[in-house]
């Protein structure tokens, strides 16, 4: 599992928000999912794109606030279309400060998120842990939560919350059969363009126990504070070119690969990876 930065993102945040510098995961497969079979057959050459956001909104409690709890603040991952990211994730463990009492949340559905009161700003640790058809590696975040804006010098607002907010690609190379069969109508996830005459399985007949419906979180009360990292359509758009842009570079040098008499490469180096 890799980390590659690909840029900053230039949002337009609220007063109040703030923006982190925006990444590229690269998810590998282990061992376990390389041997499995069946549905779980590997799809060369395709990558899955996840596009998530993940951090936190805080809100100033004013006349309700205490020396040990002045401020209420959420912790959350979600679509970066605030689509629901369930057909992916299964479970995500935040964990908190030691201070507070069961430090280690476990939340096992969507929304993916925890709220609390508390006084001091530190970093959550966040674990994602997807479907066994998707990756059964789990990926730890980070994120620090941020209870006061970078101008103190006037009072709080107990209106408008402080907001921190990271952007992510979560990318699954070589997904199976059965994770593309089961997202590739999803909202939340790209799912490139396959080759001419490939059938996938049919999705009736695989395990829908990750199933709950399409999770749409557009209605969420917070939702008015997200950040808008970009247009929602320009996003899918763009991260779907991404990998038509790298599929083309894996057929045209394998054709040259074929012609100058060199075995082929499953994908192409490093140097010629698009993110």
């Amino acid at each position: 599992m890799s980390v590659r930065k690909v840029g900053e993102t230039q949002p337009q945040p609220e007063e109040g928000g703030s923006a982190q510098t925006s990444q590229s995961i690269r998810i590998s497969k282990s061992a376990e999912d390389t041997d499995k079979k069946g549905t779980n057959r590997r799809l060369k050459d395709v990558e899955i794109c996840v596009p998530i956001v993940y951090g936190t909104i805080a809100f100033y409690l004013g006349r309700k606030a205490s020396e040990s709890q002045s401020h209420k603040w959420t912790v959350y991952v979600r679509g970066a279309t605030n689509e629901d990211l369930g057909v992916v994730v299964k479970r995500v463990i935040f964990q908190l400060h030691p201070s507070f009492n069961n430090p280690m949340r476990v939340v096992d559905s969507p929304p993916f998120e925890l709220t609390e009161c508390g006084w001091g700003e530190f970093e959550i640790s966040i674990s994602l842990f997807f479907h066994s058809d998707v990756c059964e590696r789990q990926l730890d975040l980070f994120h620090p939560l941020k209870l006061y804006t970078e101008d103190e010098s006037g009072p709080q607002s107990t209106k408008r919350p402080v907001v921190m907010e990271s952007y992510n690609e979560l990318v699954f190379p070589d997904p199976s059969e059965a994770f593309v069969a089961r997202v590739q109508n999803h909202p939340a996830v790209v799912v490139p363009r396959l080759p001419a005459g490939f059938n996938l399985p049919n999705p009736e007949s695989i395990d829908r126990v990750y199933e709950k419906g399409r999770g749409d979180t557009k209605d969420h009360p917070l939702s008015q504070w997200f950040l808008n990292f970009s247009e929602p359509d320009e996003l899918l758009k763009l991260a779907a070119a991404r990998q038509e842009v790298q599929a083309h570079i894996v057929n045209v040098r394998r054709k040259l690969s074929m012609l100058d008499g060199v075995p082929q490469l499953s994908k192409p180096p490093s140097g010629y990876e698009y993110t």
